[in-house]
């Protein structure tokens, strides 16, 4: 059994509403910064820490490496699920994307993807592509810190089964996105061993700095 701790990165600057524009450049924000290091206190030894290639989740991955200068480091392609692909390029906010978004999702195609953006079928190849990876991991624990789309995704797949979505069972995600909350720098423990999944969430550290 791998234990998991799927980790979404902290405040980034586009979470915050600031303009911005290719999905990987984001950086963190102050608050963002700070929530970096209180996730690397809060971790217990990790043997791996896998970032994903976007900025904001190697600068939160950045103290907890630091902390365990022991631990191995890899990049995996956990990085999050970028659909607008009419977009790319453009400098953009949350409000200037919403209704791209909406359009999006209300297409429900599983197949669609313009000008380099991935489709949401590709985006379950991801998922089970990690999951077969962690399988052939030895036991240990492994932080992987990655996106909040990412992480609804593999834990979706790993409650419904579903790796191949259809529309409807695109429709069904988008439902459980809106209502399984990720904040920045949540921690979602998974404890996995191939053909037995036991999702399990921890302490989602973003709330102690909701009201600040």
């Amino acid at each position: 059994m791998a234990r998991v701790w799927l980790i979404r990165h902290g405040e980034s600057e586009s979470n915050a509403g600031l303009p911005g524009g290719e999905p990987g450049a984001s950086a963190l924000t102050e608050l963002g910064r700070r929530q970096a290091l209180e996730i690397a206190e809060s971790l217990a030894g990790p043997r791996l820490i896998v970032t994903s290639p976007f900025l904001r989740a190697r600068q939160t991955a950045g103290p907890t490496i630091e902390r365990f200068p022991g631990a191995e480091c890899e990049e995996w392609p956990v990085q999050e699920f970028t659909f607008l692909g009419e977009l790319h390029g453009q400098v953009t906010t949350t409000a200037t994307r919403k209704p791209y978004t909406e359009a999006y999702w209300e297409r429900a195609d599983p197949h669609h993807a313009v000008n380099g953006a991935e489709s949401f079928a590709a985006l379950f190849t991801r998922t089970q592509e990690f999951l077969a990876r962690l399988g052939g991991r030895e036991p240990g624990p492994i932080a992987v810190f990655t996106h909040g789309l990412f992480i609804r995704a593999v834990m979706w797949s790993l409650l419904t089964g579903i790796t191949t979505p259809d529309s409807e069972a695109m429709r069904g995600f988008r439902t459980f996105a809106d209502t399984y909350l990720v904040p920045n720098g949540d921690i979602t423990e998974l404890r996995y061993t191939p053909g037995k999944r036991i999702p399990r969430v921890v302490v989602p550290l973003a709330s102690r700095f909701a009201d600040r």
